[in-house]
């Protein structure tokens, strides 16, 4: 069985972000760490489950954007 893994790009799709950003986010330790690491770095290439994905994202704070002006 292949094991696939969501590669930055694939990460920032999934969430309509930049290549950029997502990169800047995991370096940042704001992504998830990652499932599988291919290379040395600092030319390493890291992968990610699409399930790790998906937790993460519903469990992080702020998620759903911004909450709706009330009517006053």
């Amino acid at each position: 069985m292949t094991i696939r893994y969501l590669s930055l790009n694939r990460v920032a799709q999934r969430f309509g972000i930049s290549p950029h950003t997502a990169k800047k986010y995991a370096d940042e330790g704001r992504l998830p760490v990652h499932d599988a690491e291919i290379g040395d770095a600092p030319r390493n290439t890291r992968g990610w489950l699409p399930e790790t994905i998906d937790a993460w994202n519903a469990a992080r704070p702020g998620h759903g954007g911004r909450p709706k002006k009330s009517s006053s």
